[in-house]
């Protein structure tokens, strides 16, 4: 009788557990959805730019549609060497917005003012570079004369681009990321119709689309610099030398990073530019739909970073692994969960980009073969998070360089062999991002090794004798 209720204690006890379990993975699955949604607006707001752009260009013909290919890989690079302005401002914002505002709002300051200094400098470079530039990337003839053009208008809106990505790592470090979402909705309406006027009323082609970029660009920087001074924690202050200091410190890192990360698709658009200009109009297609879908996985490596960074901070190291856990797995089951629905938009969204069948069949294979790397991207893009909560800028580093190693061999033989094609490129882009998740991955498992030790001391310590 005494087992048997023993038994009976001990079930319940089960249940209970794993009843209080289920309700604490769906206490942090509504935390992490109410930062992730919203944050995938703002993160989506310049390859939004980029697919309305492919979109309305698309429709003007090859020449312009292969121009715009070259120009937005190349400012996608210029884009990305500054997108330290938005990752180290959220970590630092997380970890000291709730505990030290003055800080934090002395770091928010220091975000605006390097990206307002960075922004006019590298304008000055885009606008200098635009040709041996464009031409480094397979442009010749009236392709490189069109992406020349683009480069030139579209680089007056990189300061902008810049100060909209210090003010939304001030948002977003303090998890509130609804405010970007309606920014980025915002600007990216203005754009689409800024663009369909300039370009299908005014008839000023590839060039009006570039304005039209510039004019949401500028509008979603003011509405980010109105709404930091709104905020009441970490307010935008005058930055010291030690915030400016720090901030380029972490964005030297970052930014090597950034350029190992940005190398991998600006290499994969030069050797497509070599295969064709069918195959760089699929590829520009194929890519920008696959990078936008992509991104909405990126969205989680928001709250993976902004609350690992928040536990660090207040020492709650079991509070870290546990969103460690959680959304690495939410993030495995979107990426398969995309994987399908890029395959199905292959049959049939290529035809709202381009009126050419031979652009719309080499989309429609590229899309396929990149629906395979969808959970390979989740994968790499929320470990990107976890490791840029835990603060290791070096680690992040690191594994860009090195996962290069496995892109190159492949992409390399597509270059020698043009029947690979498109196929060939994507098998090449799915082993870099699977050397991201691997070397990342190991990187999460040390620090998630190291954390179970410390507690197992801690407990050892607390022990009575």
């Amino acid at each position: 009788m005494a087992r048997a209720a023993k038994a009976a204690g001990s079930a319940r006890a089960g249940k209970l557990n794993t009843a209080e379990l289920s309700a604490q993975h769906r206490a942090l699955d509504r935390r992490i959805a109410a930062l992730a949604i919203p944050a995938l607006g703002s993160i989506a707001a310049e390859p939004l730019y980029n697919l309305a752009d492919t979109a309305i260009v698309g429709h003007l013909g090859r020449i312009p549609l292969d121009s715009l290919a070259i120009a937005t890989s190349a400012l996608a690079i210029v884009g990305w060497l500054a997108i330290f302005l938005s990752t180290a401002t959220t970590s630092t914002v997380a970890r000291l917005g709730a505990t030290d505002d003055g800080r934090a709002g002395r770091a928010v300051g220091a975000a605006y003012l390097v990206a307002a200094v960075w922004g006019v400098a590298a304008a000055a470079v885009v606008m200098v570079a635009a040709v041996p530039v464009a031409q480094a990337l397979g442009a010749h003839g009236a392709v490189l004369a069109g992406a020349t053009r683009y480069l030139r208008v579209a680089a007056l809106g990189l300061p902008f681009l810049y100060l909209s990505f210090a003010g939304n790592g001030h948002l977003t470090g303090l998890a509130k990321a609804r405010i970007p979402l309606q920014i980025a909705i915002s600007a990216n309406a203005l754009n689409v119709a800024a663009e369909v006027v300039l370009v299908f009323g005014l008839h000023t082609g590839l060039t009006g689309s570039a304005w039209g970029t510039d004019a949401a660009q500028v509008v979603a920087a003011a509405a980010y610099a109105r709404a930091s001074a709104r905020q009441e924690n970490a307010r935008p202050r005058r930055p010291g030398r030690a915030e400016i200091g720090r901030l380029l410190t972490d964005g030297h890192q970052l930014s090597v990073r950034t350029i190992a990360l940005g190398v991998v698709p600006l290499a994969a658009t030069a050797i497509v530019a070599r295969l064709g200009p069918v195959a760089l109009g699929g590829q520009q297609v194929a890519y920008r739909l696959w990078y936008m879908l992509s991104l909405s996985l990126d969205a989680l490596a928001v709250p993976a970073q902004v609350y690992v960074s928040a536990a660090l901070g207040v020492g709650d190291q079991e509070g870290a692994l546990r969103v460690g856990r959680r959304i690495l797995l939410l993030g495995l089951c979107a990426g398969t969960a995309l994987g399908v629905l890029t395959a199905l938009l292959a049959l049939c969204a290529p035809g709202a980009f381009t009126q050419d069948p031979a652009i719309r069949h080499a989309a429609t294979v590229g899309l396929l073969a990149s629906a395979l790397t969808q959970p390979l991207a989740a994968y790499a893009f929320v470990l990107d998070g976890l490791v840029l909560g835990i603060g290791d800028y070096v680690a992040m580093r690191r594994a860009m360089l090195l996962a290069i190693g496995a892109f190159a061999p492949l992409a390399l033989l597509t270059v020698r062999f043009h029947w690979l094609g498109l196929p060939g490129m994507w098998a090449a882009l799915g082993l870099w991002l699977a050397a991201r998740s691997v070397i990342l991955g190991r990187r999460w498992a040390v620090h998630v090794r190291a954390s179970v030790t410390q507690g197992s001391e801690r407990n050892r310590v607390m022990l009575p004798p």
